[in-house]
């Protein structure tokens, strides 16, 4: 056990030291462009694509935040906005798709995933999300009554003072993952050695197999459902390296996690919002199943007729 938890305690420091070298940067720079007109106007270049999927203009703010930052921080902009149920609705589904795509996008290449695919299916999934929302749903045209708020944004004036507070942000970023991760690692150890993640594994091959991929992809996929893409990585980045997970197996468990991650804090986070959480849920889980069915099952059609091709051609 002594062993167990010297190795864990290893392997997450290790970890926290790989990501906090995009985490600290990435957000230190994205918190002083909040103080800057840059923010503002990639959301004017953006407000002629709202009209389409049914958001105002200055709907792309929050979008904005939460696709360079988090999930947080597009909920912040949200708070600031007089919106419908609907408009909320479908922002807080394109968040859910579509949010942290720096350091998220980062991870991903960690772990040996193409940018252009995530990038393809998390911003895909949220405007096309968007688009079906607006042309079916016909209702919500109530105003969005916002419930508890969990933090107000400090306001900080002075560049001396907001490129402190920006490097705090940023420490806290890392020690947040810290906290996180190296908890997740020594637990994660722990039941290997006592072979209990091998047995876990076999039970969740048939549904990697539903999803296309190997069983020992599994440890990559509850990690991403119960903590996401970020929190997880180290995790995620450990599997692919120690457990042989293929570059195959890995994007289509990236391509799930992109769709469904960190379900449960992800879910409830909107709640303040006054929309309903439920569908949100079955929105992420329902899509992030089919769309992976469908990529792996185009994928192994493409392979069986390349390897036919060959033997056609050695004839």
């Amino acid at each position: 056990m002594k062993k167990s938890l010297q190795r864990g305690i290893i392997s997450g420091l290790k970890t926290t030291w790989t990501l906090g070298k995009i985490i600290f940067p990435v957000t230190l720079i994205v918190y002083l462009l909040r103080y800057t007109p840059v923010i503002d106007l990639i959301a004017s270049w953006l407000t002629p694509v709202m009209k389409v999927i049914g958001l105002p203009g200055d709907a792309a703010v929050p979008l904005v935040l939460g696709n360079l930052l988090n999930l947080y921080a597009g909920i912040a902009g949200i708070l600031t906005l007089d919106l419908s149920v609907k408009e909320v609705f479908i922002l807080a589904v394109m968040l859910s798709f579509s949010h942290n795509l720096l350091i998220e996008s980062t991870v991903a290449l960690k772990v040996g995933v193409r940018l252009s695919v995530i990038l393809s299916v998390r911003i895909g999934l949220a405007l096309l999300s968007a688009f079906i929302i607006n042309l079916v749903w016909k209702g919500g045209g109530e105003q969005a009554q916002y419930g508890f708020i969990s933090q107000k944004d400090e306001v900080v004036s002075g560049w001396g003072a907001i490129i402190l507070k920006g490097i705090e942000t940023a420490a806290m970023g890392i020690l947040q993952l810290a906290i996180i991760v190296i908890p997740v690692m020594i637990a994660l150890q722990i039941l290997k050695d006592l072979g209990w993640l091998s047995k876990f594994s076999n039970k969740m091959v048939p549904f990697t197999k539903l999803l296309g991929m190997n069983g020992n992809t599994s440890t990559t996929l509850v990690t991403g459902l119960l903590i996401g893409l970020a929190y997880g990585a180290g995790v995620m980045i450990q599997a692919v390296q120690e457990e042989g997970v293929s570059k195959k197996d890995a994007t289509l468990a990236f391509i799930f996690l992109v769709a469904c991650h960190a379900v449960v804090e992800d879910t409830l986070v909107f709640i303040p919002l006054g929309i309903p959480v439920l569908p949100l849920l079955l929105i992420r889980v329902i899509t992030a199943l089919l769309l992976t069915i469908v990529i792996a099952k185009i994928w192994s059609r493409q392979k069986g007729l390349s390897q036919r091709k060959e033997v056609t051609y050695e004839r």
